[in-house]
């Protein structure tokens, strides 16, 4: 049996990635999301916590010995040595559960939501990579009525991402979310069409 058909969907910050991976669940597509196991392997009790907070200090933990996230996302969207630190503790840890939860799932594909697929170099790991985009007007905008942070707080959060031409660089597949819903809807329903057939046509390269 060889690996389930992989679609890695990535794009920039508020730019709609959980819109289109929640369109793309109601079709029953088994979707991934890094973030989840992004929070999953620093449970509290878990190992790569003990080694952020030995790394941050005490400070980055709530009361109750989870983590801060915000504080932490705070800290290392400003200090970029602190970024690369965290990346490289959680990045390997996450892929493996990755693979793990892909081969686990069902259905002829599977969606894998990666925000940083850029950042990571992880085009190549994926069958089709799908990138949603938009204006950045608008996803400036989306990220502030999201956050509730203001214009400069978002425009470097957005700075500490790959490009929004470095994201379009790796991409099979684009889908621009500039409009509503029902428009969204519709390009989600065309590929999901295009990646059943592509995945059906490599289980059959896989039998023979």
């Amino acid at each position: 049996m060889g690996r389930k058909f992989r679609v890695g969907l990535t794009g920039g910050i508020a730019c709609g990635k959980t819109t289109v991976a929640n369109l793309f669940s109601a079709l029953g597509v088994s979707v991934v999301d890094t973030d989840l196991l992004a929070r999953e392997v620093v449970e509290p009790g878990t190992p790569l916590l003990a080694r952020i907070a030995e790394h941050f200090g005490a400070a980055m933990l709530h009361k109750d010995g989870s983590l801060d996230r915000a504080r932490l996302r705070e800290r290392v969207f400003a200090e970029s040595a602190d970024r690369e630190w965290l990346e490289q503790l959680l990045h390997p840890a996450i892929r493996a559960l990755t693979d793990a939860r892909c081969e686990s799932a069902t259905g002829a594909y599977v969606i894998v939501a990666i925000p940083l697929l850029v950042e990571t170099a992880g085009a190549g790991r994926f069958d089709r990579v799908l990138v949603i985009d938009c204006d950045p007007a608008i996803q400036l905008a989306r990220l502030q009525a999201r956050d509730g942070i203001t214009r400069e707080a978002a425009a470097r959060m957005l700075a500490a991402q790959a490009s929004r031409q470095q994201r379009l660089a790796v991409a099979d597949d684009v889908i621009e979310n500039d409009g509503g819903i029902d428009t969204l809807r519709a390009r989600v329903e065309a590929l999901h069409r295009q990646y059943l057939s592509a995945a059906s046509a490599q289980s059959d390269r896989d039998a023979s």
